[in-house]
């Protein structure tokens, strides 16, 4: 089994890698050098046989050497360099170099060199080359033989191998020490995402803490964005129990003074609204803990003429005009029940600070769905634009209300990757609330319907 170090299971692989091919290599090379051996020691004996045959005579049946021949060694005693002449009446012309040895009778009868290895004296390994040759004068055939010691060669050969052996260990272990010290600072980067990730708990974040290689680089990012999706998390659940307290307080106090008055159908109805309250928020906070990725496709003109209808019977005494414009295929990505408490938010408020007129207008700009909510009412000034957004924060304490629903309103915005804008004074004269939600996806109408 392999070890569970990233860093030792690389130098292993690549060791094993690295000493199977420089083995491999070796062994081409020094094949080489043998081959390119065994060939240069073979045509020097050919030229030996050759001059041999340029040299021999044969004198009443006995062979014999007209000129010499020019190697030294043929003349020095075992000196591993020998030729043997035989004649057709079997006398032998021998080196002095064999002494009194004799190389083995030769094999009469065939055409060219014959080359073959074969002990020599003193045990030494010799090289045969053998010849037949019919003499220019017709006076009969002889056989030629040159041999030479192999153990100089082979001794080179050997020497070279080992040279070729220390060489390619040396190369081996500098490549392969090379190979983990490159793998060791590659994978520092790993080393220094763990201790990154350790500090994420401080609050850091991970992509902005040093620079990763590209192969790391995704892993980080992802890692990031599921840190800021924990924290994004735990902030809608906050924001949640935030706004549920808020709406709680205001419930609990009217409980309180019913308590006092004694009034049970007050005190039934506001234990009914809490548990509204508290089963609404719970939706939220699941909602929220799926960050929308489970959200389906919905009619924003069909919810908008809905929550138009309720609130024109609730503001009728005002005779608030509620009208609604633009096109009515437009969808957004969006629970159902979102939607209205979204828009149910923002237009019962501007039918709260309208003097006549509210105004929906339903549109599709840039890729989003775009819902405005327009009244023609005082508006706000410019710096409490920011502060309502707050949870709890009224412009008006005489209006009834909690503050909550603005608030509301921009986080589930928020939730779908969507936005709210405001402002102030709008198209109408008073407040223009620009609620933005992803588009429906592609094909969906027919699924959402």
């Amino acid at each position: 089994m392999l070890p569970r170090s990233l860093t030792v299971r690389l130098a292993i692989m690549i060791g094993a890698w690295c000493t199977a091919g420089l083995v491999l290599v070796w062994l081409l090379v020094t094949g080489i050098i043998d081959q390119a051996a065994e060939r240069t020691f073979d045509a020097r004996l050919t030229s030996l046989v050759d001059s041999l045959v340029a040299a021999t005579a044969l004198k009443q049946g006995e062979p014999y050497l007209i000129r010499p021949v020019s190697e030294p060694r043929f003349d020095r005693p075992l000196s591993g360099v020998y030729y043997q002449i035989e004649g057709p009446t079997e006398a032998l012309l021998t080196s002095p170099s064999l002494g009194t040895e004799q190389l083995p009778a030769g094999k009469f009868g065939h055409s060219g060199v014959i080359m073959y290895d074969m002990p020599g004296p003193r045990d030494q390994h010799l090289r045969l080359a053998e010849r037949d040759i019919v003499l220019p004068d017709n006076s009969g055939r002889v056989h030629i033989l040159v041999a030479a010691a192999l153990d100089g060669t082979m001794a080179e050969s050997a020497h070279t191998q080992r040279l070729l052996a220390a060489g390619f260990v040396m190369l081996g272990l500098i490549l392969i020490g090379g190979v983990i010290l490159q793998v060791s600072l590659s994978l520092s980067g790993l080393r220094r995402l763990g201790r990154a990730v350790s500090d994420v708990r401080a609050g850091g974040n991970l992509t902005g803490a040093y620079t990763v290689p590209s192969e790391v680089g995704p892993l980080v990012e992802e890692i990031d964005a599921l840190v800021r999706q924990n924290r994004a998390t735990v902030e809608r659940a906050r924001s949640h129990v935030g706004n549920l307290a808020h709406a709680l307080r205001t419930r609990l106090s009217i409980m309180r003074n019913a308590l006092d008055l004694q009034d049970n159908g007050l005190l039934g109805r506001e234990l009914i609204e809490a548990e509204r309250l508290v089963q609404h928020h719970l939706a939220r906070a699941r909602a929220a803990s799926l960050s929308g990725s489970t959200a389906t496709d919905v009619t924003v003109m069909e919810v908008a003429d809905d929550l138009a209808r309720a609130l024109r019977m609730l503001f009728a005494d005002r005779g608030i005009v509620i009208q609604l414009h633009g096109d009515t295929n437009i969808r957004a990505r969006c629970e159902r029940e979102d939607l209205i408490e979204m828009l149910g938010n923002l237009m019962e408020n501007a039918c709260k600070w309208a003097r006549s007129l509210v105004d929906v207008t339903i549109r599709e700009e840039s890729a989003w769905a775009v819902t405005t909510v327009s009244d023609d009412g005082p508006g706000l000034p410019l710096e409490a634009l920011n502060a309502v957004r707050e949870r709890g924060v009224r412009f008006d304490e005489n209006t009834p209300g909690s503050g909550l629903g603005l608030a509301i309103a921009i986080d589930l915005a928020n939730l779908y990757n969507g936005g709210l804008e405001l402002i102030s004074p709008g198209s109408r004269g008073g407040l223009t609330v620009c609620l933005r939600l992803p588009p429906a996806r592609p094909n969906s109408a027919s699924r959402g319907r």
